[in-house]
């Protein structure tokens, strides 16, 4: 794929779409860590004497960190120590102006992308480049940099359409992420542990069969949502769980428990909230009022020995709602379970990086990437829409 040396784009208007999607604090609506906008500075330095359009999305409809990229703005500024400007629409009056009046040097962060409906749909790259999103906006660019690696595994407008029209390259975290992935095939060994955790149980179900198959994954230790989804399929929880298409999921995972019957491994015991503080019980324990907001001390350790005794560990996705202190105690002795391995140690997703700053053993950590599915799919051996994107335009320019 082509790089930002390999395309002239002094003097042009270049879009580049980043991930600087953050976690947010719920009570405040306060950006929690600057990660993601910070790597995305590193690709908008390097297009230092080009007048960059930054495209980024921030959370989901209908959640609490579905919100406005004012703050992003704001610090990317501060980490620029430059002026960014900031458009408060997408591809209206305002936000067209603003492009078509960027002078070489300048900054413009778009508002959130998935305010428009389309950028919460996918496509394939010719019906991508027909949406009302790129064609308002791709007049307006001389090309394209994609650089949201967190996102390369959606076929969004912004990740596949533009590069069917525009020159397109791959910017500075992409080109990273790759080689150290590269890197880290070359040396990881097994046996391999992968820990799943977080919210997103679709991305992490669709990724699971491939990475055992392809032996990415010899065991399987699970933690959050998709745990419960897990123990629903096993009927250690017989009540529902109250996730999206949960009947659909909870088959999917009673298959992937048939299929491979030695690989999963599930929580003993959870953590609750009970008078307001942390109370931990075992899963049998669990009733319909009750919230999981953690793993227990007895699956801590049973999980944390796992994790010691095998050669490369991938984790993504926090085992609990660290941001609470009476709940980050899974996330945090995991994390130091993986510090303290003589394996390879993985640590993926925007959430995970901001509890590896938080409870300071990042540096122990030998790959740390804010990409979440992307990264998942990836080291499953899945392709992905992003890095299709950028092969076809070079594969075009080679034509």
């Amino acid at each position: 794929m082509l790089t930002i040396e390999d395309l002239p784009l002094n003097d042009k208007v270049v879009f580049l779409r980043v991930d600087m999607n953050t976690p947010i604090e719920p009570s405040t609506g306060k950006l929690m860590e600057l990660n993601r906008i910070q790597e995305a500075t590193v690709t908008v330095r390097d297009l230092s004497k080009a007048k960059v359009v930054v495209g980024s999305h921030q959370g989901r409809v209908g959640r609490d960190d579905y919100i406005p990229l004012a703050q992003h703005a704001e610090a990317m500024s501060k980490l620029l120590n430059k002026r960014v400007k900031f458009a408060d629409d997408i591809f209206g009056p305002t936000g067209l102006r603003e492009i078509d009046s960027l002078r070489s040097g300048e900054v413009l962060l778009l508002d959130n992308l998935r305010f428009t409906a389309e950028e919460n749909m996918e496509f394939t790259p010719i019906e991508a480049s027909k949406t009302i999103l790129v064609q308002k906006l791709y007049k307006h660019f001389d090309a394209c940099v994609l650089d949201a690696f967190p996102t390369a595994h959606r076929a969004h407008p912004s990740i596949v359409g533009f590069s069917y029209l525009l020159p397109t390259c791959a910017g500075r975290l992409v080109s990273k992420e790759l080689k150290a992935l590269k890197n880290i095939a070359l040396v990881s060994k097994p046996p391999f542990t992968t820990v799943l955790g977080g919210a997103k149980v679709s991305d992490r179900l669709e990724a699971i069969d491939t990475l055992i198959a392809n032996k990415r994954a010899d065991r399987v230790l699970l933690c959050g949502l998709i745990a419960n989804v897990f123990l629903r399929a096993t009927r250690k929880i017989e009540h529902d769980i109250g996730v999206d298409n949960e009947p659909k999921l909870v088959e999917r995972a009673a298959q992937l428990l048939t299929d491979y019957p030695d690989t999963f491994e599930l929580p003993q015991d959870v953590a609750i909230i009970s008078n307001r503080e942390r109370k931990e019980i075992a899963v049998s324990e669990l009733t319909p009022k009750d919230k999981v907001y953690d793993i227990g001390s007895k699956t801590i350790d049973h999980y944390s020995r796992i994790i010691r005794s095998s050669g490369t560990v991938f984790m993504s996705g926090p085992p609990g709602f660290f941001e609470d202190p009476n709940f980050g105690l899974g996330t945090e002795s995991l994390l130091r379970a993986m510090a303290s391995s003589f394996g390879t140690t993985i640590v993926s997703g925007g959430h995970l990086s901001a509890a590896l700053e938080r409870f300071g053993v990042k540096e122990w950590i030998d790959h740390v990437s804010t990409s979440g599915g992307a990264l998942v799919l990836f080291l499953a051996g899945k392709r992905l829409p992003l890095i299709e994107a950028l092969e076809n335009y070079e594969a075009k320019i080679k034509k």
